[in-house]
């Protein structure tokens, strides 16, 4: 599998089928071994004599200057290892090395190491050095998996690549209390394709007995009212340590206004790595926030390690949900939840990673006697009022005995003066896994907020069950669609959809042709459901024209699909003077133009005339006939419009040419040739001007994605770049900015 944006081919990183990508640096030899992690190859490099022994890359690649870049491999091996990056200049004479700290021990199966530096000045190339200290002649050490490239980081992280990896220093780290901070390079054994998973962590070491923790320098800004997750992996110095992490929130004076925990349960399953999460809200003042992370009751000299530490954006178990996460998954303990009734004890789940649908735990219910008992949510405000619904859902799991679950909505109003319930609908398990269950309650009058209520009947003594994934939402149409005249296009809303299935989605006409309609990765031809809101931009529907939407689902391994359709939506088709230019790909080109004349149309075709003599009449060979030909006139009114046919022809992209219904031109995907800008005469200041696109009809592009990079924020490029300047030596564009396409 190859490592998104590796600069290294398949052949050097995976080492499959030959060793062709490697050379012998210091003290060795190469050969290929087998038991690799991608493929079965793996690089040996073994020792000649005892010593240090170096490996590089026999290319060199190209990187800019001043720009990060990032290194990581697996090896395995008797000596601790160390990686780094080999700064040339454009003659390949060595600028320096950026290296790795060397492992903190030796380990004989895959583990991970890496590093990441910025380029020198000067520096126009860079290989990749393995490097070990092996104790005799003719000792072997592996590696494999390896990549060079831009850092890899966490899209959506508040923090940059250096507060979360911690490759580079550990300069987004200070001591708070009882501390000191630095970097160490444990033994850690990532999956293959978690390229997140680096090799250098934070590590904090308490000076002396009692409570130790440090807090990360970096201070991304926040959005009051928006709920936020911090979240970790957690290496404890022991098994009985009291470890833990913190999103704090700061006002624009730098000063801590609030505090949310997450604690790693004790006793972990181990001594290994642990992810953690600490959630909350931030308040009405916050300006920033921070992560800090520390052990309770440290001894002196114990080491808490960190690794990829994310601020980001709490994700939700369903679009439009109004509880908080802290309240639907459980992380940081059971939140708001309460037991009004029953003898039924509720408690975040534990150990570790014991029971959970999201993240590393769930709420617990344990019940003593075989009765019913009540477990409530807080209460949260609920818009929409008297006439609306809401479906409360959880996600549950038996984990001893049995159990009947019933879920209904309590509902309170303004001075939370209880309403009572509505909804309500009962559920048994049937098996093992997790079960989704739900209920759609109305909106009494007057009623402003509610909370989910179960009644949990045991079945038998000593009965358990698990809770996660908590949500509840006002319950909006599955499928909307809008037509949006000013950008000639059509949005589709798709809700609740089932996450880890396919979809395709087509575009249906009155003639009852389907179309497939455009997605970020190409057409939406059972691509991966992600998230259970779905919002699909259809630029290339046609003008003028009813039509609907037909989406299929498609569990996974099934045969035929489950369908929803669509209301019927029109764009309107506007003035018949003006036509409509878009790119396919990148519809922020597209544009509107006044048509001068449309084309006179070609069919050209390749033909041969053979005479033979002796007959009358000739022989003619004929290929296919080609699609139309022809040069369309159009006129630009303003400079801004110029400028945007402009941008819409510098990509060279395939087009779709749209005009209005009843001008005897169907929508059409074209090539644009050699396009002629004329002025019209009068002053040299006149802003009109004159255009003649020669047009060939082509195919619709199918495996063009509609343009963007899902997810990518201004928070992410604030994350990467300190200053303006860095994105100058960067992007070209910012259209290069938008998409993340860099130089080089």
């Amino acid at each position: 599998m190859a490592i998104p944006g590796n600069l290294l081919s398949a052949t050097t990183s995976e080492v499959d089928p030959n060793t062709s990508g490697w050379t012998s640096k210091l003290n060795c030899t190469l050969s290929k071994g087998t038991g690799g992690r991608v493929g079965d190859g793996c690089l040996i490099v073994k020792s000649v004599a005892a010593g240090e022994v170096q490996a590089r890359t026999v290319s060199s690649y190209p990187v800019t200057a001043g720009t990060v870049y990032q290194v990581f491999a697996d090896a395995a091996g008797l000596a601790p290892e160390r990686i780094g990056i080999r700064w040339l200049t454009a003659t390949g004479t060595e600028i320096s090395i950026t290296w790795s700290l060397v492992t903190t021990a030796a380990y004989s199966g895959w583990h991970r190491v890496g590093v990441a530096g910025m380029a020198p000045a000067g520096a126009t190339q860079a290989q990749v050095l393995l490097s070990s200290t092996e104790t005799g002649a003719a000792v072997n050490h592996y590696w494999e998996n390896v990549y060079l490239g831009l850092p890899i980081r966490t899209t959506g992280n508040l923090f940059g690549f250096g507060t979360e990896s911690s490759e580079i220093d550990a300069s987004g780290w200070t001591a708070e209390v009882n501390a000191s901070v630095s970097r160490q390079v444990p033994i850690a054994l990532w999956a293959v394709d978690n390229y997140l998973g680096g090799a250098h962590t934070i590590a904090v070491t308490a000076t002396g007995a009692g409570n130790a923790a440090a807090v990360s320098v970096d201070r991304p800004t926040v959005t009051p009212g928006t709920d936020y997750l911090a979240y970790t992996y957690l290496n404890p110095p022991t098994l009985a340590a009291d470890c833990w992490i913190e999103l704090r929130f700061y006002d624009a004076n730098g000063n801590q206004i609030s505090a949310s925990r997450g604690s790693l349960v004790s006793p972990p399953p181990g001594s290994g790595w642990y992810r953690q999460r600490a959630s909350g809200i931030a308040p009405a003042n916050a300006a920033t926030c921070g992560v800090a992370a520390g052990v309770n009751g440290a001894s002196a000299g114990q080491v808490l390690r960190l690794e990829s530490v994310v601020v980001t954006v709490a994700p939700s178990a369903q679009a439009g949900t109004v509880l908080p996460y802290a309240d639907g998954a459980f992380e940081q303990g059971i939140a708001g939840w309460t037991r009004p009734s029953g003898v039924a004890v509720i408690a975040r789940s534990t150990p570790w990673g014991l029971a959970s649908y999201d993240g590393s735990y769930s709420m617990s219910v344990t019940s003593a006697t075989a009765t019913a008992s009540v477990v409530r949510s807080a209460r949260f405000t609920t818009p929409g009022g008297v006439g609306t619904s809401y479906r409360a859902q959880i996600l549950a799991s038996l984990g001893a005995g049995s159990w009947t679950v019933n879920i209904k909505v309590r509902w309170y109003d303004a001075a939370n003066v209880d309403l009572g319930t509505t909804g309500g609908t009962t559920y048994g398990f049937p098996g093992a896994g997790w079960y989704a269950m739900s209920t759609d309650a109305s909106v009494p009058a007057t009623a402003t907020q509610g909370a989910i209520e179960l009644t949990l009947t045991a079945g038998a003594t000593s009965s358990v069950m698990y809770v996660d994934w908590v949500a509840l939402w006002q319950t909006l149409p599955l499928t909307a669609v809008t037509a949006v005249d000013d950008t000639a296009s059509i949005t589709l809303t798709l809700r609740e959809l089932p996450v880890g299935q396919s979809i395709s989605v087509y575009r249906v006409g009155t003639d009852g042709v389907r179309t497939l309609v455009r997605g970020p990765n190409g057409l939406l031809d059972k691509e991966p459901i992600t998230s259970d809101l779905m919002i699909v931009e259809d630029y290339e529907a046609p003008l003028g024209a009813l039509l609907y939407y037909r989406i299929e689902l498609w569990p996974d391994g099934a045969t035929s699909p489950i369908t929803r359709t669509s209301d019927t939506v029109t764009i309107t088709a506007g003035d018949p003077n003006w036509a409509w230019l878009k790119d396919p790909g990148a519809p922020q080109r597209n544009r509107r133009f006044l048509i001068s004349k449309p084309p006179d149309w070609q069919r050209p075709i390749e033909q041969s005339v053979h005479r033979v003599k002796g007959r009358r009449n000739a022989v003619t060979l004929s290929g296919v006939r080609g699609g139309l030909e022809g040069d369309l006139a159009l006129w630009t009114q303003t400079d801004e419009e110029r400028a945007g046919l402009h941008w819409l022809l510098d990509s060279g992209n395939v087009l779709l040419w749209q005009a209005a219904p009843g001008m005897g031109v169907a929508d059409m995907y074209v090539t644009v040739a050699q396009a002629t800008e004329a002025r019209v005469g009068g002053t040299a200041m006149e802003p009109w001007r004159a255009w003649t696109l020669p047009l060939t009809e082509t195919d619709m592009p199918v495996t063009t994605g509609l343009g963007g990079s899902a997810g990518r924020t201004w928070q992410d490029v604030a994350a990467e770049f300190d200053t303006w300047a860095g994105l100058l030596t960067t992007y070209a564009s910012w259209e290069g900015v938008l998409l993340d396409r860099r130089l080089g």
